[in-house]
C-alpha cells in the first residue's frame, strides 16, 4: 500500500476514535458502526464539470473509512446526480431524505439547485450543510436554521470586483455579464453595494444568460458594441469559456474579471485555450496544486498522495478535487466535535461552532470559522491575475467583515 505523507497520517489520526455505545436520539442514517450521508452533483447536464468534487468528497470518505471512520462509524456516501437542474434535485433529496434515510445532506450543489430544496430542508428539520454554493442566502440563521454555506459568499466577491473598478477603473465603461438566477445576481448586487451610484454611471450594458442557453455568443457582442474596456463575467465555467473564445475571436480585449468559480485552469482556461484566457483577474481562496508556490507545500504534498491512492482517476490539474478536499475536512471536524451525540440538532450545532478551524489547502491565513449567529464559514479571499501559466496571487486578503 503507498504511504500517506506525514500531515496526511496525522489528519487521519486526529479523526479516528474509539467507538461508544449509541445515544438514544440518533439521526436517521446513524447506527453503532454507520453514518448515512446524502449528496447531489451535477454529473451530467451544464454544470457537469463540477461533478469531479462530488468524486473528490467520495474519495476522502474512503479515506476516513480505511482510517478507521469517525468515531469508530464509517462513512456511507450516498451522492446522486441532478444534472444542475432544480426538479431533479427535488426528486434525488426526497429520495436522500425520505427512502435513504440520510442523517444529513453535505456539498449538494449549486445555487439554483439548492434553492429548490432549501425550504423543504429546513421543514424537515435535516441538516443541509456546507452547500456548494456561495450565494448569500445560506447565512440566514434565523430564517433557515438548518443550512449552511462554506466558500466565501457571492455578493463579497462582487463588492470586491465593485472596489477594483473603482480603484483601478474609476471612469471606465463596464460591461457586465451574468447568469439569470440567484447565483448571477447575487454578485451584482455586492457590485452595487460597493458602487453605489457609480454603478449606474460607469456600467454601460447589462446582459444575461440563462444556464439552458447553447450558447452565449450575441451577449459577448453586445456587450462589444457597448464600448465597455472592463468586462465582468458572472458565469459558470462552460459559459466563462464561450466567453473567453467568443471574446478573442470578435477582438474584444477589455480588462477581464472572472467570478472565482469560473476562475479554473482545467476546466475553462485549457477549453477555451490558455493564450486567449492571459490577463483575467479574479479572486481565490484555496491553494491550486498546479501553482510552482505549492511545490513543496506540506499540505499540498499530502493532498497529491492522498489523490494517487484514492483518486487515481481524477485530474490532479483540477484545482477543484483540492477544493473537495479541503470541504471534506470542515465536514470531518464537525463530525469529531459531535462526538457520539448524533442528532440532528447537534449535528447542526457543530456546524455551527467552529472556531478559526484551519483546514488543508485553504490559503495561508484562512480558516474556517462559524457561530449560532454567523453561517460564513470561509470569508477570506485574495486577488489572482492569470499570467498565461498561473494565477498570481497579488494584495492582501481581504475579508468579509471588512469589504
Amino acid at each position: 500500500m503507498t504511504k500517506l505523507s506525514h500531515v496526511a497520517i496525522a489528519a487521519a489520526a486526529a479523526v479516528t476514535f474509539v467507538a461508544g455505545t449509541a445515544m438514544a436520539g440518533n439521526a436517521p442514517g446513524v447506527t453503532d458502526t454507520e453514518i448515512r450521508i446524502g449528496n447531489t452533483n451535477p454529473y451530467s447536464g451544464p454544470a457537469s464539470v463540477y461533478g469531479t468534487i462530488g468524486k473528490s468528497l467520495g474519495a476522502c470518505w474512503d479515506w476516513v473509512n480505511d482510517t478507521g471512520g469517525i468515531n469508530g462509524r464509517k462513512i456511507k456516501w450516498i451522492s446522486l446526480d441532478d444534472g444542475y437542474s432544480p426538479p431533479k434535485t427535488k426528486e434525488q433529496i426526497r429520495k436522500l431524505v425520505e427512502r435513504e434515510k440520510v442523517a444529513f445532506t453535505f456539498q449538494t450543489l449549486g445555487t439554483p439547485t439548492n434553492s429548490a430544496v432549501h425550504r423543504y430542508m429546513n421543514k424537515k428539520k435535516v441538516p443541509h450543510l456546507f452547500v456548494a454554493t456561495g450565494a448569500t442566502k445560506w447565512g440566514q440563521p434565523k430564517k433557515f436554521p438548518w443550512t449552511i454555506g462554506w466558500q466565501p459568499n457571492y455578493q463579497t466577491v462582487g463588492a470586491i470586483f465593485g472596489n477594483y473598478i473603482l480603484q483601478n477603473y474609476p471612469n471606465g465603461k463596464v460591461a457586465v455579464m451574468y447568469q439569470n438566477d440567484d447565483y448571477g445576481k447575487d454578485y451584482v448586487i455586492g457590485m452595487k453595494r460597493a458602487m453605489g451610484d457609480k454603478y449606474a454611471m460607469q456600467v454601460v450594458k447589462e446582459e444575461t444568460y440563462e444556464v439552458t442557453d447553447p450558447t452565449i455568443d450575441s451577449q459577448i457582442v453586445s456587450l462589444k458594441n457597448s464600448g465597455a474596456d472592463v468586462f465582468v463575467n458572472i458565469s459558470i465555467p462552460k459559459f466563462a469559456a464561450q466567453a473567453i473564445k467568443k471574446m478573442y475571436a470578435i477582438k474584444w480585449k477589455p480588462a477581464h474579471l472572472l467570478n472565482d468559480v469560473a476562475a479554473s485552469i482545467s476546466s475553462t482556461y485549457k477549453p477555451a485555450g490558455i493564450e486567449k484566457a492571459k490577463g483575467i483577474i479574479s479572486v481565490d481562496f484555496y491553494k491550486d496544486p498546479n501553482d510552482p508556490e505549492w511545490k513543496d507545500d506540506p499540505e499540498t504534498n499530502a493532498w497529491r498522495a492522498w489523490m494517487d491512492k484514492y483518486y487515481p482517476g481524477g485530474d490532479k490539474a483540477n484545482k477543484m478535487n483540492a477544493y473537495g478536499y479541503a470541504v471534506c475536512h470542515t465536514m470531518i471536524e464537525v463530525l469529531k466535535n459531535a462526538g457520539n451525540d448524533l442528532s440532528r440538532e447537534n449535528i447542526m450545532k457543530q456546524a455551527a461552532s467552529l472556531h478559526k478551524v484551519m483546514i488543508p489547502m485553504l490559503l495561508p491565513g484562512m480558516y474556517a470559522d462559524t457561530s449560532p449567529t454567523d453561517f460564513y464559514p470561509v470569508e477570506q479571499m485574495q486577488m489572482t491575475r492569470f499570467d498565461g501559466t498561473r494565477s498570481v496571487r497579488f494584495g492582501p486578503l481581504i475579508s468579509a467583515e471588512t469589504e
